[in-house]
């Protein structure tokens, strides 16, 4: 059959350059591209009518039943959101006194796209308000809701009063509304000539828009914002009404929140000579010029409102919010970053896109930008961002939808979040600690299901090389007694050879030369799911309507279109089931950050997502697809009588992980992995990074995550080399033995890596800490079950428990706490035989060390060299090669019963 043609490009769709085929680049590209606005530079003022109700004095709005909003109009007037009286409290969500805290603006976006590595930044800005004016804020009661103006109120604030199955609103809801505007700059007198200084004479022309910001309880935990903002207009600023619009008397029952009458309080009076196209677009704002009627003195305003404006179609598609914050304040979260835990000070862009290729680490990130575009990457890169954060003051946010956002920390008083789209919503979090704001967190958002036991209860073994070699590396983990869940077989498809080392062939089947034996499969062998799904016109689409084939390291792929429905039944009953029925329990769902910014999907032009929406969205839809199937197999659908079934223990479900992410992708994924580590020591894409992501991710919402024993990424070149040592790879063990999943990996280039079976020394260490993590396989069922039920991580950041400790808020790699039981300070370093643990004391407890017994914590530390510090102690702890420096608390069931198993398993 033939495809369908192609629809019609978003008209928000960015202005794309291709990278991909460029031989040498600029091999230092600033990290965060820069804004063409100065909003974060400037103040922009807030004000309000010194005669209306809000001048005189501070008043409080009830947000449903749990919190109230304050507007306090000392020192230029501020808000703030905060629990009621016994709800402890602290400010949830407060701007900055005085300034705007509401912005908007028309702007060019502009990106470069590069194998799944993707730069956005503004062009030419238009259409940007400087100040913003409070009018009104109401508290919206259920007995008002049904009256004519409020209704409309409502409708056009954005709010959603229909009860659902899930959700009732919770009333009172609290709307704010008032006006974004600026003035035109005049020009000097000697510029103008005529006609020209007599309209300057007559006035500048003013843009201003309505806004509406509403706050809607959700939870006892979360209150839903939501800004919208009306059509903009231009006027000229003798008259008062453009930017100081008088109340209508009543509202149009057919009134949208796109235009200018918004009931009864806020109707916005049009300029007499500028104004709104009564038949635009919802989608357009358009500019028309009356042709008659115009009184004399305004005939010259024409000439100074900007020809851009006056010619082109344009919308806001720019928001900001500005909110306050303090010097001291540190912000956590932002999805599974790889450099950086806390980013005040720093403008954290969240969009999913491949981590890159050292990542700020030299020389290889050097080399990766010049010969392939941004390949690199930087301390921002990531795989799976989110648009959330948690603070060190207990404040929490995140937004909605899948929009391009940047979350500005690097004034010392405000965070400035800007928004890619012409509306803003999100959710505001009250908790009194970290992991009562993840718990609200991932309630909305979603967490994994419990991961059937099998794939916990021993290593998985990273192989390649095909059945012989399977065999023969099986042999000699049994006779060292390894605990072994599985065999992760990525080439099971066959290999090939290209620049970067051995890669697989992605027609998801079995190779059978290269797994003979592989039986159950065979007849299935030799589909070209390409041209299968070519035909059927499943694939992501170019302007042309054809397969869109996007360049991958050294050869050319196509990404299914699940926003089809065709396609995701496809891939689940023609791919998936046909892998599992040969016998496979799982699959790395890999790759998912690289759907193009001007790709056709079969949703476009549905209003449902825009071209960089489409993109951050597509790792949610990846991972739906796979979670519904694995769902549909447990349940017994595509299996076939003879396929086994689950025998209660998990034996029979499947698992699958992923590395691409987004806000709402726990909800669908089983298991993260950290994606493509550098084989080395260093800090932005190495062993420490591997620490790093994975207490990102888990104080992000993506509690279930491990990462490749060893690193992925191996450089083996004359002039650059990047090798796995046989001691990174014994620490690199040491360090994965304490997270969810203790997976192997080869590596790109495996014979120029150090391996587990390499020789008797690293087949030794691997056996031994695979024991080590069978040691605490009944914690770990607690764990995953936790992340379950509260969305809480298996490894964790110390800030999740001591967020009140200093040094703690300060931490990276350099140790992390598993659960709440167990204490784990990792070698990362080279050479090194000791570590420095830091044991917080704020709960008074003490901690054990598990191979001598020696007890740490307090002021000063038992069995170590101690130091008095003023939040907790710190010892120089000894940890040799196989004897990692692992501390449970003492008094602990669980670190009894860790010490016990370990002493069984290691024969100690």
């Amino acid at each position: 059959m033939a495809p369908p043609p192609p629809p019609s490009p978003s008209p928000a769709q960015p202005k794309t350059r291709k990278k991909d085929h460029v031989r040498l680049n600029n091999p230092f590209p600033r990290a965060v591209p820069s804004s063409s606005l100065r909003h974060r530079d400037a103040a922009p003022p807030l004000s309000f009518s010194p005669s209306s109700k809000l001048a005189h004095g501070a008043h409080d709005f009830p947000v449903g039943p749990h919190f109230l909003l304050r507007w306090d109009p000392s020192l230029g007037g501020a808000v703030s959101l905060a629990p009621r009286r016994g709800g402890g409290g602290a400010t949830m969500w407060e701007t900055v006194p005085g300034v705007a805290f509401v912005s908007a603006a028309s702007v060019d976006t502009e990106a470069d796209e590069c194998r799944g590595s993707f730069a956005l930044r503004d062009g030419r800005a238009r259409l940007v308000p400087d100040r913003q004016r409070v009018d009104r804020i109401r508290a919206v009661y259920r007995r008002d809701a049904d009256a004519d103006a409020d209704a409309d109120l409502l409708r056009v604030a954005g709010a959603a009063f229909q009860a659902s199955e899930h959700e009732q609103a919770r009333f009172p809801v609290v709307v704010i509304t008032g006006v974004v505007s600026a003035r035109k700059p005049t020009p000097s007198p000697s510029c103008l000539c005529g006609r020209r200084r007599a309209a300057a004479a007559a006035g500048r022309p003013v843009l201003s828009a309505r806004y509406w910001i509403l706050l809607e309880e959700k939870s006892d935990t979360q209150v839903a914002f939501r800004v919208n903002l009306g059509d903009y207009q231009w006027s000229c600023d003798h008259d008062r009404h453009a930017t100081h619009p008088s109340p209508s008397p009543s509202p149009s029952p057919s009134t949208s929140p796109r235009t200018h009458r918004a009931g009864s309080i806020l109707r916005l009076r049009l300029s007499t000579r500028v104004q709104r196209s009564s038949g635009g677009s919802k989608k357009k704002k358009k500019l028309a010029f009356a042709a008659a009627g115009v009184p004399a003195d305004r005939e010259e305003l024409a000439p100074l409102v900007p020809a851009a404006a006056a010619k082109e179609e344009l919308e806001f598609n720019r928001v900001w919010m500005t909110l306050a914050s303090s010097r001291e304040e540190r912000f956590y979260g932002f999805g599974e970053q790889f450099s950086r835990v806390e980013f005040k000070g720093k403008r954290v862009p969240v969009l999913v896109q491949e981590q890159g290729i050292g990542r700020g680490d030299q020389p290889i990130t050097f080399a990766a930008n010049l010969v392939s575009y941004r390949s690199g990457g930087n301390w921002s890169t990531t795989y799976a961002p989110s648009p959330f954060y948690m603070t060190s003051k207990m404040r929490s946010l995140y937004l909605e939808g899948y929009d391009y956002s940047i979350f500005d920390l690097t004034k010392p008083d405000r965070v400035q979040i800007q928004v890619y789209g012409s509306s803003v919503q999100g959710r505001i979090l009250h908790g009194g600690s970290p992991t009562e704001l993840i718990t609200s967190y991932t309630e909305s958002t979603g967490r994994p299901p419990a991961l059937p036991r099998w794939i916990t209860s021993g290593a998985v073994v990273g192989m390649q090389g095909g059945t012989d070699a399977v065999r023969r590396v099986w042999k000699q983990l049994q006779d060292h007694d390894v605990p072994v869940s599985a065999f992760w077989l990525q080439d099971w498809v066959g290999q090939r050879k290209t620049s970067i080392g051995s890669q697989l062939w992605w027609n998801w089947e079995v190779d059978d030369d290269h797994y003979a034996g592989w039986n159950d499969l065979k007849a299935n062998a030799r589909r070209h799911l390409f041209e299968e799904a070519k035909k059927l016109g499943l694939l992501v689409r170019d302007a042309a309507g054809e397969p869109y084939m996007m360049p991958n390291t050294a050869f050319d792929v196509a990404m299914l279109d699940f926003t089809n429905p065709a396609a995701r039944a496809w891939f689940k009953g023609e791919v998936l089931a046909v892998m599992a029925r040969g016998g496979a329990a799982g699959w790395m769902a890999d790759f998912g950050e690289g759907l193009p910014l001007d790709a056709r999907l079969h949703s476009s032009g549905s209003g449902d997502d825009g071209p960089v929406a489409a993109h951050n969205r597509y790792p949610e839809l990846w991972a739906r697809v796979n979670r519904e199937f694995a769902d549909e197999w447990r349940s017994g659908e595509h299996r076939r009588v003879a396929d086994d079934a689950d025998d209660g223990d998990g034996d029979g479900e499947l698992v699958f992980f992923v590395r691409a992410g987004f806000r709402e992708s726990s909800r669908w994924a089983m298991l993260f992995w950290e994606g493509d580590q550098m084989v080395s020591w260093q800090a932005n894409d190495g062993i420490k990074s591997s620490v790093v992501g994975l207490l990102t991710g888990g104080m992000s919402g993506f509690p279930l995550n491990h990462g490749d024993a060893g690193g992925y990424c191996t450089v083996d070149l004359p002039l650059l080399r990047y090798r796995r040592s046989e001691e990174l790879l014994l620490r690199w063990l040491e360090l994965s033995a304490f997270t969810v999943v203790f997976r192997t990996h080869e590596g790109n280039k495996p014979g120029s890596n150090c391996q587990f079976y390499s020789n008797n020394r690293t087949l030794a260490h691997f056996a031994r800490c695979a024991k080590i993590y069978k040691a605490w396989e009944f914690y770990r069922i607690q764990l995953v079950e936790e992340a379950a039920e509260k969305g809480l991580p298996v490894a964790r950041h110390l800030f999740l428990h001591y967020p009140e400790d200093q040094r703690v808020q300060k931490m990276t790699y350099q140790q992390f706490l598993v659960g709440t039981e167990m204490l784990v300070v990792p070698v990362l370093d080279k050479g090194r035989s000791t570590v420095t643990a830091y044991f917080p004391m704020s709960d008074g407890g003490l901690w054990k060390h598990v191979w001598t017994g020696d007890e740490f914590g307090g002021r000063t530390s038992r069995g170590g060299v101690g130091e008095g510090m003023s939040h907790g102690s710190e010892a120089e702890v000894e940890a040799r090669i196989g004897f990692p420096a692992v501390f449970v608390r003492v008094g602990s069931t669980v670190g009894e019963r860790f010490v016990r198993n370990l002493r069984d398993l290691l024969v100690l």
